[in-house]
């Protein structure tokens, strides 16, 4: 057999990779270790060797390295096994090969020392992959086929005993627009591996690069980062599980931003657009900052008392530590009626700003809650053109004296807003605790271009306000609009036009697109009032289903603002119907869906529609939570928390704020580890729940697949359309493989499955049922279908 290097080195110049775009993880398969003889030559000596099960030889920890240089990315992926059985056991490792790698050394050592391993094309490893599914039944390897391979045997591993395997490669690095794309796809582990989510081990991904200009700053649609600089690197770690990331890294120049994008176009419909918008290193020139004026809106009505008050100061203090020298301030405090620190905006000068701190350190909570007198005072005056103006409003409950009117209270900074020669204000939101108006407060915020927040009892008031104004500081570019030229037109944009940039933070707007091909993707916002426009030439596929998460990005989105925009319209049977869909087809919890978490027909109460606080219910997932007036929260956790409430009971209130909470995030989760996150917590608590049942699902390339009756189904409509029914594992089967081979991730959820295409529903069966084989013209017309 040859030496692993240089059948490595055979491999870099001869392999064409297909399908995978990422590096992945590799796996260990288990063989059957041979009986042991204790006395050679007499018989009954053996002593029998209990195969070593496929679940106890697991994966306990992968740690990937990836370094970035000069366009190439260097990986190093360092993987541990142990042996959880009794007896010697013996294995095979298998290393999928990225797609288009181009290898300049890949070296395979297991536990220091370089092993003899065998490299494989994307055909042999189809091949090796087929013959391993068929033997083991096993669904989760189809997610490698297509892929090249590394394979080696590993023998002994005794009992208790952790294996060492080290994978070294070279790759170029891939270009998305004006951003280097670093992917690592985790996979699924063999079936017969899996004995719970621990079981596949802990993963981690690290990515370092030169911090010299050449390359600029990190994000990723999929997780969220920890970045820090450490000798002239830039050190990005994904932070929890790095399974199936990806990190943008942008390309800037020193006058011009970096312009990505993502597209996922699922064919038949419109497709989804990811647009990344980094600022330009240059961005963050003290000589060019914009200036600001802050204005911090302060409640300080008699239920702030206490530790809520002392939380407010410390919030205002964060604020203040981060202006400029180039910025003004205001503070105004508000109960039954409005004060100011002072009349006009302030130059924030050190003497200033410590002034301003002795001031709310004298504040004390005392009286009603003036909404409407804040406001006014607020939204006061004109904001010079040049000058970014940003308004931070505080309050634990709802107007009890003055204007309370929410409609009325929107309408004022609205028309404040609109007022001829006025720059737009920026509004952020805070509402802590249960007694707010949340339907108010997302309002406010939606109408100033800002964002809101909502804070429980028990957390901290100035993390929020915080995390928020460290964000709002070094203004690149105001009043941000995003299109498409040529063919290519984008629609129902999320954030909308109006949105500001700001040094140090990818901007990054989710929308559908219409057409397809060359384009050019035009940034148009302002600059210290002058106009300013940045162009970046992109490529829009007609029909690609990679990137399914930022279909889902943009859904989740979508229903927060659909939500918010039912707040302040009422109810809309258009609206509740795309939220719906939205729901289902993407498994996003919504007022409508809890499906996630419970059978349909099972648990619920439907509620009248007319029923203040609560949206129309309809069985497995009953409404959700709102503001006064009957206006319904943004995601409703109502139904998912507990099944069992009627309206006006006293928790109603908390469940609504509840509800405001995640349709917040929603509104803003720019990460596909935001959306999971909101599901998870949302079916965490479920659980507890009466009439609730759990209920597998999973997301697969933008889509979501629910574990009903031992089948994986599609949640997506197909009523009328074809069906084509295949037997796992047979011919028919691996020939739809090789065909569309983005059905893989589909296929490896399990032996039984339904898939919607768009004209065609591909259904997996097992027990003899279904097509073993398919003709060339039924295979080709289901590809078509598809």
């Amino acid at each position: 057999m040859q030496s692993a290097v240089s059948r490595l080195l055979i491999a870099a110049t001869t392999l064409a990779f297909s399908a995978a775009a990422a590096a992945a993880q590799g796996m260990i398969l288990p063989r059957p270790c041979t009986p042991r003889v204790t006395q050679p030559g007499i018989p009954g000596s053996e002593v029998p060797c209990l195969p070593v099960g496929a679940a106890s030889i697991a994966r306990t920890s992968t740690d990937v390295h990836v370094a970035l240089s000069a366009g190439v990315l260097h990986y190093e992926v360092d993987e541990r096994f142990r042996n959880n059985g009794g007896t010697i056991g013996e294995a095979d490792y298998l290393f999928p090969l990225p797609d288009g790698a181009a290898f300049q050394d890949l070296a395979l050592s297991i536990d220091g020392e370089l092993v003899t391993g065998e490299t494989l094309g994307a055909t042999e490893a189809r091949q090796v992959y087929e013959d391993i599914v068929r033997r083991q039944r096993d669904p989760a390897l189809v997610e490698w086929m297509g892929y090249g391979l590394v394979r080696a045997r590993i023998f002994p591993i005794h009992p208790g005993e952790e294996k060492r395997v080290v994978i070294r490669f070279q790759s170029v690095a891939k270009r998305e627009g004006d951003a280097i794309r670093v992917d690592y796809f985790g996979g699924t582990a063999p079936a017969g591996t899996r004995t719970g989510p621990s079981s596949q081990g802990r993963v981690s991904l690290t990515l370092t690069y030169p911090e010299n200009g050449t390359y600029g700053q990190a994000y990723s649609p999929t997780h969220e980062l920890d970045v820090s600089d450490d000798q002239g690197q830039r050190v990005v770690s994904v932070r929890g599980d790095a399974r199936d990331a990806t990190i943008l890294v942008s390309l800037p120049t020193s006058t011009q931003p970096a312009i990505s994008l993502l597209a996922n176009a699922p064919g038949g419909e419109d497709g989804f657009a990811l647009v990344t918008i980094a600022p330009p290193t240059n961005a963050a020139r003290t000589d060019d900052i914009v200036p600001r004026d802050v204005t911090l809106v302060l409640d300080i009505s008699g239920s702030m008392q206490g530790a809520k008050m002392e939380q407010a100061r410390t919030a205002g203090k964060q604020l203040l530590a981060t202006l400029r020298p180039t910025d003004r301030f205001r503070l105004i405090d508000f109960s039954t009626d409005v004060h100011t620190f002072r009349d006009e905006f302030e130059n924030a000068t050190a003497a200033n700003v410590r002034e301003a701190n002795q001031y709310l350190d004298a504040l004390e909570a005392d009286g009603s809650t003036n909404i409407a007198g804040a406001l006014t005072e607020a939204m006061r005056g004109v904001t010079p053109a040049g000058r970014l103006p940003v308004v931070l409003f505080i309050t634990d409950g709802e107007p009890t004296i003055g204007m309370r009117d929410p409609d009325q209270l929107v309408k004022l900074v609205q028309n404040s807003s609109a007022a001829a020669g006025a720059e737009p204000r920026r509004i952020f939101t805070f509402g802590l605790g249960t007694d707010v108006n949340v339907s108010l407060l997302e309002q406010l915020a939606m109408a100033g271009r800002g964002t809101s927040q909502f804070v429980r009892p028990d957390e901290s008031v100035e993390r929020a306000v915080g995390i928020v104004a460290s964000r709002l500081v070094d203004p690149v570019l105001t009043n941000v609009t995003v299109r498409a030229d040529g063919n290519v037109r984008l629609s129902k944009l999320l954030p909308g036009d109006g949105a500001d940039l700001f040094a140090g933070r990818d901007l990054v707007v989710l929308a559908r697109y219409t057409g397809s091909g060359p384009s050019r993707i035009t940034v148009e916002g302002t600059h210290r009032g002058t106009p300013v426009r940045w162009m970046a030439n992109v490529e829009f596929p007609d029909r690609d289903r990679g990137n399914g998460f930022v279909a889902r990005l943009w859904a989740t989105q979508r229903v927060g603002f659909l939500s918010a925009e039912e707040h302040e319209g009422g109810a809309s049977p258009e609206v509740d119907d795309e939220i719906r869909t939205l729901g289902e087809r993407f498994g996003i919890p919504t007022q409508f869906n809890s499906y996630l978490v419970q059978e349909p027909g099972v648990g619920g109460i439907a509620r009248p529609a007319n029923q203040p606080g609560y949206a129309r219910g309809q069985a497995g997932g009953g409404g959700g939570g709102g503001g006064g007036g009957g206006a319904r929260g943004g995601l409703a956790l109502t139904a998912m928390t507990t099944s069992a409430s009627a309206a006006g009971a006293p928790d109603a209130r908390d469940k609504q704020f509840e509800a405001a909470i995640v349709a917040s995030a929603q509104r803003s989760a720019s990460t596909l580890a935001t959306t999971d996150s909101l599901s998870a917590a949302l079916k965490a608590s479920a659980k507890s729940a009466p009439g609730t049942s759990g209920l597998s699902t999973a997301q697969v390339s933008g889509r979501t697949f629910v574990l009903r009756d031992s089948v994986w189904t599609d949640e997506r409509a197909h009523d009328g359309v074809r069906v084509v029914t295949v037997q796992a594992y047979s011919k028919g089967y691996f020939d739809l493989l090789a065909k569309l081979p983005e059905l893989a991730p589909i296929f490896a959820l399990g032996d039984q499955v339904t898939a919607v295409g768009r004209t065609v529903v591909i259904a997996v069966r097992t027990g003899g049922s279904g097509a073993a084989d398919l003709s060339p013209s039924d295979l080709q017309r289901t590809v078509d279908a598809w």
